[in-house]
């Protein structure tokens, strides 16, 4: 503790004394033997203490120690020029007005104090010190001036743009997207400066919007040598010793079903019939057999978290020797997988199952496509193709009806509404916006692996060792009481019980909406209204699947939580799982879960953004065009509309055909005082594409 921080301790302990009385400078100078000389060292101090709101100074020039609440946390700034702050431990954030901010930037651990009298719903701070900076570089586009430049961030949340002095530009031109590490955070009069450190290169560059996106998200693109050392020592085959002592079923049919362009085949199934039952294979690419923990290799992956998945390119958790190769489970070879086998009677009921390490070979490398087309469509090329497996294919259509059938009993939410593919051309333009194909086959591999994943979660639960679950808690009352009432706007009801829902009320609403106008998005403000899954070491049951146990087994090629939970089921099954590497696997999973759910985040983040910047940029080739169009959103500043092909545009208040438009919060709607004009969330309206800002990642529209 500096001299400093003592003689502040020193005053505060005096000041929280409870026979003290507020004094003056002078009469503290007394109490404190200080002499004249060192009067000016004890105004430093008081002023230091006044600064960070722990003392009072009155109208009469008198100090006390201050009743006001004061937290820290961590502020989030908007664009906009308000912020809020997160502190631990407390359900809501605090907001702070912009003329509160005290300069704080963007991801600022910062002390607040809380404003006594609210003047919102929400309660109110103000930042009374900086304690440290989490972001020290920004990506962001370059604008040169004569003697200096400017960066303004991608991230559209850090507010200001970044002063660049000119001899710190790094040669950088108008229109490059650069790296700009900060140098000075600014205050609430001055903005941040910083110096240029790397040019990704030209806006219009193939690529670099792109690249741009993954960087500002500090998403690592390149594996790092001893990785790629380490990779380089595996074969490129399975070796006969690795295949020995494990169940062998290369014998079953076995056949992967992924998408076209799919290179990491990590699931693979088996299905027929013993008498009146199923037994469904659900073979898994065994990585952790090869990503060994403490391994450069299993840092990597840990560091990563999750394969990122972008409109033209993936960026992988594991090395492409790996993801592609030796884990993937490509036809016709010997591959190692951790397999989940089940028994099924005709309900749907999973009466019985085998988890165990395997060798197996697929038969066939199928497509979503393919599958449908035999299952669907009917398609006679397709069906003497595959002759030979469909009846499988059948077994399998037949199944996953059943176990569809029963999650639906139980009240598992099915959020089925559009999600989009962006098809962009060898420079990466973007070409087309198309929805993906959600087809009997696409539901085939999604509800075996959910059977497949809940099945593992119950058995390691009752087993009661450490283990990773993913979670989707239950909604906040206000947000499903709110949601309730938007619904009710509509004609639809859900019944709750002291605030809370039952999936099974939700699951009726997105039927009672289905074919309807409305249904897209009703789906998608029910969805908002959801908790966030996450990984947890804990199992707290799964809301939107109505399951009370829930993990993810089924693809350790891409997620680190995967992979983790086979190391624990491997060690299980051959005995390993001793008291040591229980304790080691309580002590590591809190962190590990944690970090996992946040770098899931991230990369839904990043491939959002990915896909709002070529959404942008399509946009640009229809300015001036006519489209129908559904208000998705309203706020106080405007209507969101979005198009049939997912694109989401605002309508600017300012731009509303002249009148003065007021803003219902709880029905989400906007009526005009002079024309008496009202537009409401669902409603059909017909807009004109105006504005595409690749910059901002914002599309305008104006009414047609």
């Amino acid at each position: 503790m500096n001299n400093i921080e003592r003689q502040k301790k020193v005053i505060l302990d005096l000041m929280n004394d409870k026979f003290y009385v507020p004094m003056k400078i002078k009469e503290l100078a007394v109490i404190l033997n200080l002499p004249k000389e060192r009067r000016t060292e004890l105004e430093e101090v008081l002023a230091e203490l006044l600064e960070e709101g722990k003392i009072i100074l009155s109208k009469r020039g008198k100090y006390s120690i201050s009743k006001e609440k004061r937290y820290t946390g961590v502020f989030t700034s908007h664009e906009k020029g308000f912020g809020f702050v997160t502190v631990e431990g407390i359900e809501e954030d605090f907001f702070i007005p912009p003329s509160k901010t005290n300069g704080a930037f963007h991801l600022d651990t910062v002390d607040i104090i809380v404003d006594p009298l609210p003047t919102g719903k929400r309660k109110e701070a103000r930042v009374v010190k900086v304690i440290s900076h989490e972001i020290t570089s920004v990506i962001g586009y370059f604008q040169k001036n004569k003697t200096f430049g400017y960066v303004i961030p991608d991230n559209t949340r850090i507010a200001e743009d970044i002063y660049v002095p000119g001899k710190f530009t790094k040669g950088a031109m108008t229109g490059h997207k650069v790296v700009v590490q900060i140098t000075n955070y600014g205050t609430k009069d001055r903005k941040p400066e910083g110096m240029i450190t790397e040019i990704i290169g030209h806006v219009n560059d193939p690529g670099v919007d792109i690249i741009s996106v993954v960087m500002s998200y500090d998403i690592p693109m390149d594996f790092p040598t001893e990785v790629m050392e380490e990779v380089e020592q595996f074969p490129d085959e399975v070796p006969e010793k690795d295949k020995e002592g494990r169940l062998d079923i290369r014998d079953w049919t076995t056949v992967t079903i992924d998408g076209e362009d799919a290179k990491d085949l990590d699931d693979a199934i088996t299905l027929f019939k013993e008498g009146e039952n199923y037994k469904l294979g659900v073979h898994i690419a065994d990585v952790s057999n090869y990503v060994r923990e403490g391994s450069p290799l299993d840092k990597e992956a840990l560091h990563r978290g999750t394969s990122v998945y972008l409109v033209d390119r993936v960026i992988p958790m594991l090395p492409h020797k790996l993801s592609n190769g030796l884990c993937s489970l490509n036809e016709g070879v010997d591959r190692l997988a951790l397999s989940c086998i089940m028994d099924i009677d005709k309900k749907g009921n999973i009466i019985g199952h085998q988890i165990a390490e395997t060798v197996i070979r697929s038969d066939r490398r199928m497509s979503y496509t393919k599958v449908k087309e035999i299952l669907a469509d009917h398609n006679e090329e397709a069906i003497a193709e595959y002759k030979e497996l469909v009846p499988m294919f059948e077994l399998m259509q037949e199944l996953s009806g059943i176990l569809r059938g029963k999650r639906e009993n139980r009240g598992a939410i099915d959020f089925d509404f559009p999600e989009c593919k962006i098809k962009i051309d060898e420079k990466g333009k973007p070409i087309d916006i198309m929805p993906y194909d959600r087809n009997v086959a696409t539901k085939i591999i999604e509800d075996f692996m959910l059977a497949a994943n809940e099945t593992v979660a119950e058995d390691f639960y009752w087993q009661e060792l450490p283990f990773v679950y993913r979670n989707h808690e239950k909604p906040e009352k206000e947000k499903m009481n709110k949601l309730a009432a938007f619904v009710s706007t509509f004609g639809y009801t859900m019944r709750s019980s002291n605030g809370e829902v039952h999936p099974k009320e939700v699951q009726k609403l997105l039927t009672n909406i289905e074919g309807k106008p409305e249904e897209d998005l009703i789906s998608r403000i029910t969805l908002r209204s959801m908790q966030r899954a996450a990984y947890t070491p804990e199992c707290l049951g799964h809301f939107g699947l109505s399951a009370k146990y829930y993990s993810h087994f089924t693809s350790p090629i891409r997620r680190y939580p995967d992979l983790q939970i086979h190391r624990i089921i491997k060690e299980q099954l051959n005995g390993r799982l001793n008291n040591d590497r229980i304790d080691h696997y309580k002590n590591i999973l809190g962190n590990v879960t944690k970090q996992c759910s946040a770098y899931e985040r991230r990369a839904d983040d990043a491939e959002r953004d990915v896909d709002k910047l070529k959404k942008v940029e399509y946009m640009k080739n229809y300015i001036g065009e006519e489209f129908e169009g559904v208000i998705s959103g309203i706020t106080n500043y405007g209507i969101y509309v979005e198009l049939p092909n997912t694109v989401e545009g605002m309508i600017h208040v300012n731009n509303m055909r002249g009148d003065h438009y007021n803003f219902n919060e709880e029905t989400y709607s906007m009526v005009g005082e002079i024309t008496g004009r009202s537009y409401k969330l669902g409603q059909s309206i017909r807009i004109v594409v105006d504005r595409c800002d690749k910059i901002t990642k914002t599309i305008d529209f104006l009414f047609a």
